[in-house]
């Protein structure tokens, strides 16, 4: 695998068709899974590794974030990438950034209430590396299926020729959904932090036995978390992220809650085909995460 700074370089490397999978770092199966999926899809895969400042808020923790790129290397080029874009600040952002780019519309509930300018720096970064490095496909996680329908709409919109791939959410062995930001937690916080998985799994259920009410999938999360202090649990029309009442069209079930020093999101993702009635509820390790590996 050839590691690179900057984008002519990684240009440079590009061989028939690219499967691209943006990372912030502290690499954990979920990548790995957006990885070995472009490695199936494509002729090569190019992994970007930075953590991007238009992304945090204030007094979030872009200075904490764990970097360690070693070790990232050795992960990413085990599952299939090709070439690993590591760029500096200065690659990135040579001068401070005048142009941006959101979606607005997208971005006013869940994740968009707490973190005003969050998804603004996605998207930013987003159109800047599909610009910059110009693959045939991108793969994110459905775990932040807001990130994901923001993307989608601002390759749709400014007809960027690249396909969106949305994968399957990894789980840990005992379903909490993996995050770098699980590297944080301590033994008691990974078991408050449970009763996200499980309340979304009780939904699901719920929503395979025939139950299109939002108000009844989410009391079924809230049910099953009883002590957890969410910050919002909310049926969403996957999209246009806006709410549902009823179960109508695709749509996930998005929860986010801060458990000790994180703050955690998860889902559900829910096809709807006239009466039936599908639910992604991710995949599950049979083995440790990576993440503690020391």
């Amino acid at each position: 695998m050839e590691i690179v700074e900057t984008f002519r370089e990684a240009r440079a490397l590009r061989r028939g068709t690219v499967g691209f999978v943006p990372t912030l770092g502290f690499v954990h199966e979920g990548h790995l899974s957006l990885i070995e999926r472009a490695a199936l899809d494509n002729d090569m895969v190019l992994v970007s590794l930075f953590v991007n400042p238009l992304q945090f808020g204030p007094g979030e923790d872009f200075d904490a974030y764990p970097r360690q790129l070693e070790r990232d290397a050795a992960l990413i080029s085990e599952a299939g990438a090709k070439v690993l874009f590591s760029p500096s600040l200065s690659e990135m952002y040579p001068e401070p950034a005048l142009t941006q780019v959101e979606v607005p519309e997208l971005a006013i509930h869940l994740d968009g209430v707490e973190r005003p300018d969050h998804f603004r720096g996605v998207a930013t970064i987003v159109t800047k590396f599909l610009a910059g490095l110009q693959p045939s496909r991108a793969y994110f996680g459905r775990k932040d299926g807001q990130q994901l329908a923001i993307i989608q709409r601002l390759v749709f919109d400014l007809s960027l020729p690249v396909e969106i791939e949305g994968c399957p959410t990894v789980r840990e062995a005992d379903g909490l959904a993996l995050s770098s930001r699980n590297a944080y937690l301590s033994n008691v916080d990974k078991a408050e932090a449970l009763a996200l998985s499980s309340g979304l799994m009780a939904a699901a259920d719920l929503a395979e036995a025939g139950e299109r009410r939002a108000a009844a999938l989410i009391e079924a999360v809230r049910d099953t978390a009883l002590d957890t202090e969410f910050s919002y649990v909310t049926l969403m029309d996957r999209r246009t992220v806006h709410p549902l009442e009823v179960l109508t069209e695709d749509a996930f079930l998005a929860v986010a809650a801060r458990v000790g020093p994180a703050r955690l999101i998860d889902n559900i993702h829910i096809d709807v085909a006239g009466d039936a009635i599908k639910v992604d509820r991710g995949v599950r390790l049979d083995r440790p995460s990576v993440l503690y590996a020391t």
